[in-house]
């Protein structure tokens, strides 16, 4: 699942990537209001955490402007504010949760999941490359009309290339994505994963989707 932290605090900020890293979460992260709309608008997140006090705009007004833009994915207030005012702006802001700083890593990280595991489906999230086919919801996975059976590991590198269609994902990226940071991104274990996935999703057809970018990494389309 990816996940948006905005934070201004550079070492808070890593704290939180790092924790959420371990858990297995994709983290994209923002410090200001500008940016943090702006990954909300163009990135498939299954939560937000939005810490309340930041340059410029403050979270209140980024979770205000969010909901505007009917953005609806759930997000959780960071504050050091404990006022009783304070929680109910927050969530007349459009909030869903909030959390009082400082906090202990395992509540934020439960709190996430909650949210995560109780917000609605609202469209399927399929996407269209070529002839290619992928509901990164079902799983489901066709090429020319023909169903295609991957494994775990061969959908999450699919999703990965599809969710950077068009640009080079590094191995870093891709090892996030699809291990964890104490994988090697250097080890073979990608050149072979992508060796698989091609020969599914490519090999059998003539207009090739996954391409070698060297000494970068892969782009994935036309």
């Amino acid at each position: 699942m990816r996940l948006l932290i905005v934070e201004d605090d550079p070492e808070m900020l890593e704290a939180l990537q790092r924790g959420f890293h371990e858990e297995h979460f994709e983290v994209v992260t923002a410090t200001n209001a500008s940016e943090a709309t702006m990954a909300a608008a163009i990135e498939t997140l299954a939560a937000i955490v939005l810490d309340v006090m930041l340059p410029g705009k403050n979270g209140f007004e980024v979770c205000r402007e969010l909901r505007r833009k009917d953005i609806a994915t759930p997000i959780l207030l960071l504050t050091a504010r404990d006022a009783i005012d304070d929680r109910v702006t927050g969530l007349d802001a459009g909030a869903d949760d909030y959390l009082v700083k400082p906090f202990a890593f395992d509540e934020l990280l439960a709190r996430v999941r909650a949210l995560t595991r109780r917000q609605p489906v609202l469209a399927p999230d399929i996407h269209r490359v070529a002839d290619l086919e992928a509901d990164l919801g079902s799983r489901d996975v066709k090429r020319g009309g023909r169903s295609i059976e991957l494994t775990g590991k061969e959908f999450e590198l699919l999703e990965c290339l599809l969710r950077h269609e068009g640009r080079v994902v590094d191995r870093a990226t891709i090892t996030g994505y699809v291990w964890d940071d104490n994988h090697d991104p250097f080890a073979n274990a990608i050149e072979v994963l992508v060796r698989r996935l091609r020969a599914k999703i490519d090999d059998p057809f003539d207009q090739k989707l996954i391409h070698t970018v060297r000494a970068a990494g892969y782009r994935f389309g036309p």
